[in-house]
């Protein structure tokens, strides 16, 4: 079989090793020494190991693992055999982030006085001499929240409490067309602000989070209310990067969650709710279904009879190109981070923010195509899975998730050690499968597949679509508690008129951590690991019964 893929037909894995010998001609022309400093002691240290006389022999240099993704459009993942040796001693510890530490300018100022107290005036006098990036450097890090409101009164212009306590909303500015729009002085320090978790509840409430502060994008669903425990809105963004619009479902101003720890099962059920709501509402749409009347949600079980409908309806139809739209899109950016010199690190929004959007069956040429065809189908990720499953099954004469299922079950360390972590499981139910990939595209990715081939969340019957709901909350609160900041999530779905049955849906976790931003080598899908996926797994499972507890489970 000729793919690049880690899972063979007999459901095992496979990789190479690289163990690299070689000999370097030694073309060096002078002789650069230096002193690089001193020891304690006064010894001098010298650079002569950066300066060989003759060739450079690596009898043994470390061995890299190389192991294919199980979907060759992925690349592949390389793996330092020494790095990761150092962490299978004990995986919980060894991997994982430091928590965020507390920051205080204004203690900083305390200390550094003479005087037991700094009142706000000098450090009022203090920022205004910052440049800049410390001042977004302030605003990102800070968990002070004095200084986050000295910092806030900076970003923007705020409608005050008449005792001046507490901000009631923002002033407005009309711009050059007469329209009105917050009056922002400094756009970037302002996005920082509301970005963090520290910044006072009723300043986060009028800068950020209130609907309608950030613009007019109309609220089409909502999931609780604001007695409940849970609060979402779903946005439409109409003018969207992605064609004819998508959705975003926010938590609510009186609904906050800025910390994965906060997440409750509750708030993963609405989010997802709004989400297979709009899908299957679409969808209806489209097949002519009668639908419930407007301005109501619709309930769990009207939910999957709908379903049940669309799945009815879809199969008297004869070709995937009877549906205008026959993909879904979806993610979410959990996190948020700047550099000082103004370089944003991650999503647009720190709070749970959740995209979803359907993708056209068909988009027209340009007259400079007309070459290929009149339509073309537009780019959906799923697709790339569907295309590799069918060359897999192909050449091999087995369907792919069957074999990916029976190498996760089957899972031998790539060291051969037998006493240290085995499984890459981190998560079973009777629907559900979170787990570490083998060739983790992230240091620290999770998966997360139902067991069943459903392709799409269409395809997802209602336990199945619960399971899956629990199994991504317990995901993301085991990368937030080993430290991870920032994550984006992904899926990879079938298109809903597809006949194959071999496909299932596929979630992807992908955290950023700080040392693993991206470069050349993630540029050309060759990704960088310290760790066997073995031991992540196990690092990941030390912390399911913290996760458990605070779902309720």
């Amino acid at each position: 079989m000729n793919l690049r893929t880690c899972v063979a037909p007999s459901g095992r894995f496979v990789f190479g090793i690289h163990k690299p010998a070689f000999a370097v001609r030694n073309l060096r022309e002078t002789d650069p020494l230096a002193d690089l400093g001193q020891t304690p002691d006064g010894r001098v240290v010298q650079n002569q190991a950066n300066l060989p006389p003759a060739d450079v022999e690596a009898p043994a240099a470390d061995w890299i693992y190389e192991v294919p993704n199980p979907f060759p459009f992925r690349g592949a993942t390389f793996i330092a055999k020494s790095w990761a040796d150092e962490r299978t001693r004990d995986p919980a510890t060894a991997i994982a982030l430091a928590p965020r530490p507390d920051v205080s300018l204004g203690e900083a100022l305390r200390q550094a006085s003479s005087s037991p107290s700094v009142d706000g005036r000098e450090l009022s006098r203090c920022l205004d001499t910052l440049p800049e990036p410390l001042l977004l450097a302030l605003a990102a890090t800070s968990t002070d929240a004095d200084d986050l409101v000295a910092l806030a009164r900076r970003s923007c212009r705020l409608q005050m409490a008449p005792d001046g306590s507490q901000p009631l909303g923002l002033m407005f500015e009309p711009d050059t067309d007469g329209n009105l729009q917050p009056a922002i002085i400094r756009h970037t320090l302002y996005e920082v602000l509301v970005n963090n978790p520290a910044l006072p509840e009723a300043y986060k409430t009028a800068m950020v989070l209130r609907p309608g502060v950030q613009g007019s994008s109309e609220i089409t669903a909502e999931w609780g209310q604001a007695s409940s425990a849970s609060h979402i809105y779903e946005y439409l963004r109409c003018n969207s990067y992605i064609p004819f619009g998508h959705y975003a479902a926010n938590m609510a101003e009186d609904c906050v969650r800025y910390d994965a720890a906060a997440l409750t099962a509750n708030d993963m059920s609405g989010l997802r709710h709004l989400y297979y709501q709009r899908t299957f509402v679409r969808l209806a749409e489209m097949l002519d279904l009668p639908l419930e009347d407007r301005r109501r949600q619709i309930d769990a079980d009207a939910l999957e009879n709908l379903r049940q409908q669309v799945i009815e309806a879809l199969a008297v139809r004869s070709t995937a190109s009877a549906l205008p739209f026959d993909c879904t899109l979806w993610g979410w950016n959990y996190g948020f981070d700047y550099a000082p010199s103004g370089y944003r690190m991650h999503g647009s929004h720190q709070q749970v923010h959740q995209q979803y959007a359907l993708v056209p069956a068909t988009v027209e040429m340009a007259p400079d195509g007309a070459d290929f065809s009149a339509e073309w189908r537009p780019y959906a990720c799923g697709d790339l899975i569907r295309n590799f499953i069918r060359e897999y099954r192909r050449q091999s004469g087995h369907g792919f998730f069957a074999c990916y299922l029976a190498a996760i079950r089957g899972n031998r360390r790539m060291d051969d050690r037998q006493d240290a972590p085995q499984s890459l499981v981190v998560h079973e139910d009777e629907h559900v499968l979170l787990f570490v990939p083998k060739a983790q595209t992230s240091q620290w990715e999770l998966q997360l597949m139902p067991l069943a081939p459903a392709g799409n969340i269409l395809e997802a019957d209602r336990p199945t679509r619960e399971a899956l709901d629990r199994a991504m909350l317990i995901a993301v609160k085991v990368l937030g508690a080993m430290g991870a900041r920032m994550i984006t999530s992904i899926e990879y779905a079938k298109r809903f008129a597809d006949g194959d049955t071999d496909q299932h849906l596929l979630y992807a976790f992908l955290p950023k951590l700080p040392y693993s931003p991206g470069a050349f080598t993630e540029a050309q899908m060759r990704w960088i690991n310290g760790h066997y996926p073995e031991d992540f797994a196990a690092a990941c499972r030390s912390r399911i019964p913290e996760v458990l507890l605070q779902i309720g489970l």
